[in-house]
């Protein structure tokens, strides 16, 4: 991936080209947003944009002729993201614009892609109501409503996780190519301000009181917190100089308790928004 960066990176022809190639085929639109990333976190939003129209342009026919969004998406959100990253310097700023564009993205779907929504949800419903009818008899009349929104919710939240991946492979090939080592340092750091942690919570919380999709609400103010979270644990691992076998099992206990853990991270980084836990270790070194 270095080598592609170091392609990209040697002018516009090549950018765009990869821009272009990558997003134009089918499983490889990341390739073209991480690629639009770097190029605007390393030459500014005005060289981003040009090279953005020769990624835009394979999106657009995916979304508007193959009906599917995914490439517009992650690539609109992976280019705010670098911008205000770029800007601002800021994780946290960056992950709010990206949460914002989330939420416009996830009500903007059922109006841009009716269709496609309602073949979901008869999946959905027809999945129910054939190997799982205990449920679909609970929910009655609310089940095609349940999956829409959590159908809804899914796509909006997955444009999301990917755009923000993609931002940090983007990051992560800036400081490969110009500063080794920036990139860990400056995801260990990750650290969300106790306002946006408060903010993030309440936005979960308040869905449900206000009749609107608490599950796009959850993906879209929860991301933040989760990713905040990941970076607690590398941060600590780090600090303390552990190794890295500590994050592979940290990783499978991720993949093997899910959404218990998710919730017990999130948590810990709404704490750690109030008293720094990492600033609270004392790094591990050579005794004095």
């Amino acid at each position: 991936m270095r080598a592609l960066a170091q392609f990209v990176m040697r002018g516009p022809l090549q950018a765009g080209g990869v821009a272009a190639v990558t997003t134009a085929i089918p499983l490889l639109f990341w390739i073209g947003a991480a690629v639009v990333g770097l190029v605007i976190l390393r030459l500014g939003i005005g060289q981003g944009l040009s090279i953005g129209l020769w990624a835009l342009l394979p999106a657009l026919g995916w979304s508007w002729f193959g009906q599917d969004p995914t490439a517009l998406a992650v690539l609109l959100q992976t280019m705010l993201m670098a911008y205000i990253l770029r800007t601002t310097l800021s994780w946290e700023r960056a992950l709010l614009g990206g949460s914002f564009l989330a939420i416009v993205t996830g009500l903007m779907l059922p109006v841009l892609y009716p269709g496609l929504l309602d073949d979901l949800v008869q999946a959905g419903v027809e999945f129910y109501e054939q190997y799982n009818a205990e449920v679909a008899r609970t929910l009655g009349s609310d089940l095609e409503k349940v999956i829409r929104d959590t159908m809804n919710a899914s796509m909006a939240g997955t444009y999301l996780a990917t755009a923000v991946g993609m931002t940090m492979l983007a990051r992560a090939w800036q400081a490969g190519l110009y500063n080794p080592g920036g990139f860990r340092k400056e995801f260990h750091a990750l650290r969300l301000s106790p306002v946006v942690a408060v903010l993030c919570a309440v936005t979960m919380l308040i869905g449900p009181l206000l009749g609107l999709n608490s599950m796009l609400l959850a993906w879209a103010a929860g991301t933040p917190l989760f990713l905040a979270s990941i970076a607690l644990v590398h941060g600590v691992v780090g600090r303390k100089q552990l190794s890295g076998n500590w994050l592979a099992m940290f990783y499978i206990a991720l993949l093997l308790l899910g959404p218990s853990l998710m919730i017990l991270l999130v948590v810990m980084a709404f704490v750690d928004s109030w008293l720094d836990i990492r600033g609270r270790i004392k790094p591990a070194g050579p005794a004095e």
